[in-house]
Protein backbone atom coordinates (compact mmCIF):
# COMPACT_ATOMS: atom_id res chain seq x y z
CA UNK A 1 0.00 0.00 0.00
CA UNK A 2 2.15 3.32 -1.22
CA UNK A 3 1.19 6.32 0.62
CA UNK A 4 -2.34 6.39 1.00
CA UNK A 5 -1.65 9.65 3.12
CA UNK A 6 -3.82 12.31 4.89
CA UNK A 7 -2.77 15.64 2.97
CA UNK A 8 -2.30 13.96 -0.64
CA UNK A 9 -5.17 11.92 -0.67
CA UNK A 10 -8.00 15.06 -1.38
CA UNK A 11 -5.76 16.32 -4.08
CA UNK A 12 -6.15 12.52 -5.70
CA UNK A 13 -8.74 12.32 -8.19
CA UNK A 14 -11.21 9.52 -7.12
CA UNK A 15 -10.13 9.57 -3.58
CA UNK A 16 -13.21 8.33 -2.24
CA UNK A 17 -13.18 5.22 -4.95
CA UNK A 18 -9.15 4.89 -4.29
CA UNK A 19 -9.39 4.92 -0.75
CA UNK A 20 -12.47 2.38 -0.70
CA UNK A 21 -10.60 0.02 -3.38
CA UNK A 22 -7.14 0.09 -0.66
CA UNK A 23 -9.42 -0.77 1.83
CA UNK A 24 -11.11 -3.58 0.56
CA UNK A 25 -7.61 -5.29 -0.09
CA UNK A 26 -6.39 -4.75 2.77
CA UNK A 27 -9.12 -6.81 4.51
CA UNK A 28 -9.66 -9.60 1.83
CA UNK A 29 -5.48 -9.94 2.57
CA UNK A 30 -6.14 -10.35 6.17
CA UNK A 31 -9.07 -12.93 5.05
CA UNK A 32 -6.90 -14.89 2.69
CA UNK A 33 -3.63 -14.83 3.77
CA UNK A 34 -1.27 -12.39 1.54
CA UNK A 35 0.59 -9.90 3.70
CA UNK A 36 0.10 -6.28 3.69
CA UNK A 37 2.80 -3.81 3.35
CA UNK A 38 2.64 0.13 3.61
CA UNK A 39 4.92 2.99 3.22
CA UNK A 40 4.50 6.90 4.40
CA UNK A 41 6.51 9.27 1.72
CA UNK A 42 7.85 12.25 3.64
CA UNK A 43 4.77 12.41 6.53
CA UNK A 44 5.92 15.26 8.26
CA UNK A 45 4.96 17.71 4.79
CA UNK A 46 2.24 15.27 3.71
CA UNK A 47 0.55 13.83 6.98
CA UNK A 48 0.22 10.30 8.19
CA UNK A 49 -1.63 7.27 6.64
CA UNK A 50 -5.57 7.69 6.26
CA UNK A 51 -6.58 6.65 9.98
CA UNK A 52 -9.03 4.18 7.85
CA UNK A 53 -6.35 2.37 6.57
CA UNK A 54 -4.03 2.92 9.39
CA UNK A 55 -5.96 0.73 11.53
CA UNK A 56 -5.67 -2.31 9.83
CA UNK A 57 -2.17 -1.61 8.31
CA UNK A 58 -0.09 -1.09 11.54
CA UNK A 59 3.79 0.36 10.98
CA UNK A 60 4.16 2.33 8.21
CA UNK A 61 7.88 2.76 7.55
CA UNK A 62 8.94 6.35 6.22
CA UNK A 63 10.77 6.52 2.98
CA UNK A 64 12.23 9.58 0.94
CA UNK A 65 12.63 8.03 -2.31
CA UNK A 66 9.85 7.19 -4.42
CA UNK A 67 10.26 3.96 -4.72
CA UNK A 68 8.99 1.64 -1.88
CA UNK A 69 11.61 -1.23 -2.60
CA UNK A 70 14.71 -0.07 -0.99
CA UNK A 71 12.39 0.08 1.78
CA UNK A 72 10.67 -3.18 1.82
CA UNK A 73 14.37 -4.89 1.31
CA UNK A 74 13.03 -7.71 -0.39
CA UNK A 75 15.80 -8.43 -2.62
CA UNK A 76 15.26 -10.70 -5.37
CA UNK A 77 11.66 -13.72 -5.85
CA UNK A 78 14.37 -15.95 -5.31
CA UNK A 79 15.06 -14.37 -1.75
CA UNK A 80 11.97 -14.03 -1.00
CA UNK A 81 8.43 -15.83 -0.01
CA UNK A 82 6.20 -13.58 -2.26
CA UNK A 83 6.98 -13.42 -5.95
CA UNK A 84 3.68 -12.10 -6.66
CA UNK A 85 3.00 -8.06 -5.85
CA UNK A 86 0.14 -5.95 -5.62
CA UNK A 87 0.63 -2.49 -5.71
CA UNK A 88 -1.82 0.13 -4.97
CA UNK A 89 -2.43 3.25 -3.48
CA UNK A 90 -1.03 6.75 -4.38
CA UNK A 91 0.02 8.40 -6.97
CA UNK A 92 0.28 6.24 -10.02
CA UNK A 93 2.44 7.95 -12.45
CA UNK A 94 5.33 8.40 -9.28
CA UNK A 95 5.08 5.90 -6.38
CA UNK A 96 3.24 3.22 -7.68
CA UNK A 97 5.14 4.05 -11.03
CA UNK A 98 8.62 3.60 -9.24
CA UNK A 99 7.77 1.22 -7.07
CA UNK A 100 6.79 -0.98 -9.94
CA UNK A 101 9.39 -0.86 -12.22
CA UNK A 102 11.79 -1.64 -9.21
CA UNK A 103 10.42 -4.48 -8.15
CA UNK A 104 10.03 -5.59 -11.88
CA UNK A 105 13.21 -5.09 -12.35
CA UNK A 106 14.21 -7.15 -9.35
CA UNK A 107 11.84 -10.30 -10.94
CA UNK A 108 8.78 -10.06 -9.26
CA UNK A 109 5.52 -10.61 -11.05
CA UNK A 110 3.46 -7.05 -10.18
CA UNK A 111 -0.29 -6.58 -10.39
CA UNK A 112 -1.55 -3.12 -10.31
CA UNK A 113 -5.44 -2.77 -9.54
CA UNK A 114 -6.40 0.29 -11.38
CA UNK A 115 -9.22 0.88 -9.44
CA UNK A 116 -6.83 1.13 -6.28
CA UNK A 117 -4.17 3.83 -8.02
CA UNK A 118 -4.62 7.08 -8.11
CA UNK A 119 -3.00 10.60 -9.54
CA UNK A 120 -4.15 13.94 -9.09
CA UNK A 121 -5.21 14.32 -12.52
CA UNK A 122 -6.93 11.24 -14.97
CA UNK A 123 -4.23 12.01 -17.76
CA UNK A 124 -1.17 11.32 -15.36
CA UNK A 125 -3.16 8.23 -13.63
CA UNK A 126 -3.80 6.80 -17.62
CA UNK A 127 -0.08 7.42 -18.76
CA UNK A 128 1.22 5.87 -15.28
CA UNK A 129 -1.29 2.80 -16.22
CA UNK A 130 0.39 2.74 -19.52
CA UNK A 131 3.87 2.94 -18.58
CA UNK A 132 3.65 0.27 -15.88
CA UNK A 133 1.92 -2.34 -18.44
CA UNK A 134 4.56 -1.64 -21.20
CA UNK A 135 7.01 -2.45 -18.63
CA UNK A 136 5.18 -5.96 -17.69
CA UNK A 137 3.18 -5.16 -14.64
CA UNK A 138 -0.42 -6.99 -15.40
CA UNK A 139 -3.51 -3.83 -15.01
CA UNK A 140 -6.28 -5.21 -13.34
CA UNK A 141 -9.39 -5.03 -10.85
CA UNK A 142 -9.56 -4.84 -7.15
CA UNK A 143 -12.21 -7.30 -7.29
CA UNK A 144 -9.94 -9.86 -9.89
CA UNK A 145 -7.40 -9.57 -7.43
CA UNK A 146 -9.96 -10.84 -5.03
CA UNK A 147 -11.20 -13.44 -6.69
CA UNK A 148 -7.84 -14.74 -8.22
CA UNK A 149 -7.19 -15.16 -4.54
CA UNK A 150 -9.80 -16.82 -3.40
CA UNK A 151 -10.06 -19.07 -5.91
CA UNK A 152 -12.75 -21.02 -5.00
CA UNK A 153 -16.41 -20.56 -3.64
CA UNK A 154 -16.36 -23.44 -1.68
CA UNK A 155 -14.18 -22.41 1.23
CA UNK A 156 -15.89 -20.12 4.00
CA UNK A 157 -13.94 -17.29 3.20
CA UNK A 158 -15.96 -17.25 -0.14
CA UNK A 159 -19.32 -15.60 1.46
CA UNK A 160 -16.70 -13.03 3.20
CA UNK A 161 -15.00 -11.73 -0.19
CA UNK A 162 -18.86 -11.69 -2.02
CA UNK A 163 -19.68 -9.62 0.37
CA UNK A 164 -16.18 -6.92 0.20
CA UNK A 165 -17.28 -7.14 -3.25
CA UNK A 166 -21.12 -6.33 -2.78
CA UNK A 167 -20.02 -3.36 -0.42
CA UNK A 168 -17.70 -1.36 -3.13
CA UNK A 169 -20.53 -1.57 -5.27
CA UNK A 170 -22.81 0.27 -3.18
CA UNK A 171 -19.52 2.87 -2.81
CA UNK A 172 -19.13 3.10 -6.72
CA UNK A 173 -22.57 2.53 -7.86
Amino acid sequence: MVDMQQKLLPLIASSPQVTKNCLTLIKAARLLGPPVFATEQYPQGLGSTTPELAELLGNCPDKFRFSCAEVLNWGSPSTCEQRQVIVAGIEAHVCVLQTTFDLLAAGFQVFVPADAVGSRSKLDWQIGLERMANAGAVITTTESVMFEWCERSDIPEFKQISQLVKDRQVVEG
